[in-house]
């Protein structure tokens, strides 16, 4: 059968990428996905095996110790994780993230510090900028850093919703430091927290409580992440200087959003796929149900949906490969792309019929898994919100 959504452009490198990627999928991550996800346990050998592949340092400067690979073939490589199990491109999500702004933000000093172990996963990232009371408002988080005799900082506050947050051992962390900036988002600071993986207080004043419980996007690890009196030297602060917290974060999400999208993309092609094959095998009324026109009519509708998401999440990718801005562009491709694969994981779901309500199934899992991309880096809402503002300045009347 035909895959949706082949890219053409690709040089033989990325070909070859894909293709490893792809071959890895199909012998590593399907087979044992579902197993995994239902026990909620940890993808320590698929990790591992990312590993060996280069997957955690595919956009990192080869300079790094990266294989220097733009965010399209990233985001191709996203694609068909996700296709296996999403919770997996999660894990890849977080740490590309703080890698990238690494990139694009970091000193020197903190380039060499972190970037070379990055590309192996010796050093694996996890972000954090929301908070339990915070939602989408970035502007109202209470996180606060104040400067110390010596030059560094003491950071005090609560932050939530950390993928990552118990396996990685670098986050990048958003607080607020007011050092003279009348503009809450001049005010806001990223520093570069270290610690040792695991739960309970992982460093001095740096607390991991637990995993949170959740519905779907099982297996990674979702936390919170305590700081009390943790203090950190000013060298830690990206970019070494203060006050720039806020452009660095947004500018990670971007890319972020471009991952999510490319998420969204691989649910579907693996929900298609599974609904394409149940209409041929289940027969109702002494034929296939494929063949009822009421099938055939869904199947095409999610083909034309997963093509057409695809292709934004590709749109989104090159601007930014082009070094322009895609705020507009990646927020579009998340909010289609996630609304779409919903769409296609439920028609899916419905074509499975009682069976896809069995755990024994692979649409069950998706159908729980398809929910967090509507709320995953930024609702539905905030990306209307973004684009809205963007069109009413490029159709200003004058």
């Amino acid at each position: 059968m035909a895959r949706l959504c082949e890219t053409e452009g690709l040089g033989e490198d990325q070909q070859e990428i894909l293709k490893a990627v792809r071959g890895f999928v199909e012998k590593a991550i399907l087979p044992v996905a579902t197993e995994l996800e239902h026990a909620d346990e940890y993808p320590t050998e698929i990790v591992e095996g990312l590993k060996e592949l280069g997957v955690f340092g595919l956009m990192i400067p080869e300079e790094y110790g990266g294989l220097g690979e733009s965010l399209l073939t990233y985001a191709l490589c996203v694609e068909e994780i996700a296709r296996g199990w999403m919770s997996v491109s999660g894990v890849i999500n977080t740490h590309f993230i703080v890698a990238y702004m690494l990139m694009q933000h970091g000193t020197e000093e903190q380039k060499q510090k972190y970037l070379p172990r990055m590309a192996t996963g010796e050093v694996r990232g996890s972000f954090s900028m929301s908070e339990p009371g915070l939602g989408s408002d970035v502007s109202a988080i209470k996180t606060k850093a104040t400067r110390n005799d010596d030059g560094g900082y003491t950071i005090d506050g609560q932050k939530m919703w950390l993928t990552n947050g118990g396996s990685s051992n670098l986050v990048a962390v958003l607080v607020k430091t007011d050092e003279g900036s009348d503009s809450v988002y001049k005010s806001m600071t990223t520093f570069l927290v270290e610690k040792e993986p695991g739960f309970g207080e992982t460093a001095q004043g740096v607390t991991v409580p637990g995993k949170i419980d959740k519905m779907g996007y099982k297996g990674v690890d979702t936390t919170e992440l305590v700081l009390e009196g943790h203090r950190i030297s000013a060298d830690q602060v990206l970019g070494g200087e203060s006050g720039k917290g806020f452009y660095q974060m947004m500018d990670g999400v971007e890319v972020g959003r471009v991952n999510v999208a490319a998420r969204a993309c691989g649910v579907s092609n693996r929900a298609f796929e599974l609904a394409i094959a149940y209409a041929q095998q289940r027969e109702t009324f002494g034929k296939p149900i494929a063949q009822h026109q009421a099938i055939q009519f869904k199947l095409a509708e999610m083909a034309v949906k997963i093509e057409a998401a695809h292709a934004m999440m590709v749109k989104a990718a090159r601007l930014k490969d082009k070094g322009q801005r895609n705020d507009v562009e990646a927020g579009m491709a998340k909010y289609l792309a996630a609304e779409y694969c919903n769409e296609v994981v439920e028609a899916s779901f419905r074509i499975h019929g009682g069976y896809g309500y069995s755990k024994e199934y692979e649409i069950e899992r998706l159908y729980r898994e398809a929910a967090f991309l509507l709320i995953g880096e930024g609702t539905a809402e905030i990306q209307k919100m973004i684009i809205g503002r963007s069109l009413l300045k490029d159709y200003k009347l004058t």
